[in-house]
């Protein structure tokens, strides 16, 4: 069967009402293996506090409300 046939034939299966992907599905061998899993417990407002405690700590809070206030400035003295 040519490939332009056998596309033709996997379309006109749905029109029909049958679900040749989901027949394909079914007789395929299933076989999970799990290679590599980590669980860890989700400590969202330990991230959080960790995370600013680093911006503050590296001075990156600083460089955040110098930016803020100059771009502020500039932005008033250039428009009108």
């Amino acid at each position: 069967m040519m490939a332009i046939e056998r596309v033709t034939t996997f379309i006109d299966s749905f029109s029909q009402g049958y679900d040749p992907i989901s027949q394909l599905l079914l007789k395929l061998p299933i076989n999970w293996t799990i290679v590599a899993q980590t669980l860890k417990q989700t400590d969202l407002g330990g991230d959080v506090q960790r995370v600013f405690g680093h911006f503050v700590a590296t001075g990156q809070i600083w460089a955040l409300l110098t930016g803020l206030i100059i771009g502020y400035l500039f932005r008033s003295l250039t428009s009108y």
